[in-house]
């Protein structure tokens, strides 16, 4: 079948084909998309910090302003002597009862000789105080005789006395009628004063015999003191004797000086030949199991910081990979600045309100201590939940 031909004519009469293009789409310019870029960070960050709030509540409070603190003991002496060694050095780490320097120990040894030998003299004493005891007894009877004796003779003397006064008188009366003679009278006169002296020996001899007896009994109460209400080991002179032998037995412990607790020796001072003094500062020891961190947070942080609240610390030293728990154990009675040598003076001159920050004692869990231990002065990074002391508080 044959297509049919088209005439000249009739294609001069067709209209000319038009092709028409569309319209091309201008590329946003950089600086445009730059900043879309920016404004849906901008959106993606607004909206995820509203969900973080949303969700946690701002339960959370932080901190970079915190560092590891404990409370180091400052080894000191408490004898005078020469150092014979020290045999611990900085950065060494020691345990409780380690020897950490040692004093020479000769006079100690010395001193407590002396108060061992005091003490045994103190014990014979005393027990020379209860043997006595009896002696006394007896010493006291046999002078209660010899008063007696004395007062009996006494009495036997002045009978005599008595009895040759009135001999005498009765002769003299006589010898004046004539009726007894001279020689008579004589005789007389001597008996008399025979009588007179034998009365002045008789009450000498009784005073004699009443000192006797009153020494005798003051000896015994003197005694009887000693030795009342007690023991020979009772006694308060063999206890004070004791006391002074146990004293030397404390310094001469105390010539071995030992670590108090588990610890790193830090600022050591000391060296072997050294005179030292009672109380002359030996080295510290840090208990660096015991660390704890201070948190010095901003006042407006605290509305809602409570003791026991939970705590996330990361250390510098081990960087955010490692997180230690802990919880907070309180607040400070005042802000750092309040506690300053020299504390603000805000009352006087040009005054600019500064935000004050308030030390947080945050305890930590010793066990993650034992494995990555701090030192003291290393900085902190701290977040505290308060989430359990507000849900407390509304139950």
């Amino acid at each position: 079948m044959s297509t049919p031909s088209r005439t000249p004519a009739a294609e001069a009469a067709e209209p000319p084909s038009v092709h028409v293009l569309a319209p091309v789409a201008k590329k946003p310019s950089p600086r445009r998309r730059l900043f879309a870029g920016l404004g849906a960070v901008v959106l993606l960050a607004g909206l995820g910090y509203g969900g973080y709030r949303l969700v946690t509540g701002g339960r959370y409070v932080s901190t970079d302003n915190a560092y590891v603190n404990a409370d180091a003991a400052q080894v000191t002496s408490s004898v005078d002597g020469t150092v014979r060694a020290v045999p611990v050095v900085d950065t060494q780490s020691v345990k409780k009862g380690d020897v950490l320097v040692l004093i020479d120990d000769t006079d100690a040894r010395i001193a407590l000789a002396q108060a061992q030998a005091q003490l045994g003299q103190a014990e014979r004493r005393v027990r020379g105080y209860f043997a006595n005891d009896g002696a006394l007894a007896a010493q006291v009877a046999a002078r209660d005789a010899d008063a007696a004796r004395a007062e009996a003779q006494l009495t036997s003397a002045q009978a005599d006395y008595d009895r040759a006064r009135v001999d005498l008188d009765r002769r003299r009366a006589l010898a004046a009628s004539g009726a007894v003679s001279g020689e008579e009278l004589t005789s007389a006169q001597n008996a008399f004063a025979t009588a007179t002296a034998n009365l002045a020996v008789a009450k000498a001899a009784r005073a004699q015999a009443a000192a006797n007896r009153a020494a005798a009994q003051g000896s015994q109460k003197v005694n009887t003191v000693l030795i009342a209400d007690s023991d020979v080991a009772t006694n308060p002179e063999v206890m004070a004797a004791r006391a002074r032998v146990e004293q030397a037995q404390v310094d001469l412990g105390r010539t071995t000086v030992r670590a108090p607790f588990d610890g790193v020796v830090a600022r050591r001072q000391v060296q072997v030949g050294q005179r030292v003094k009672a109380d002359t500062m030996l080295m510290s020891v840090v208990p660096v199991g015991e660390a704890y961190v201070d948190a010095n947070f901003k006042e407006v942080q605290l509305a809602h910081v409570r003791p026991g609240q939970p705590v996330e610390l990361t250390a510098d030293l081990y960087g955010g990979g490692v997180v230690f728990h802990g919880q907070v154990a309180g607040l400070a009675g005042g802000t750092g600045s309040a506690f300053a040598v020299i504390p603000a003076q805000n009352a006087t001159g040009n005054w600019i309100k500064v935000v004050q920050r308030v030390p947080v004692r945050v305890v930590l869990d010793p066990s993650e201590l034992a494995v990555h231990p701090l030192r003291v002065g290393l900085s902190m990074n701290v977040t505290i939940d308060t989430a359990p002391a507000d849900a407390a508080g509304k139950r």
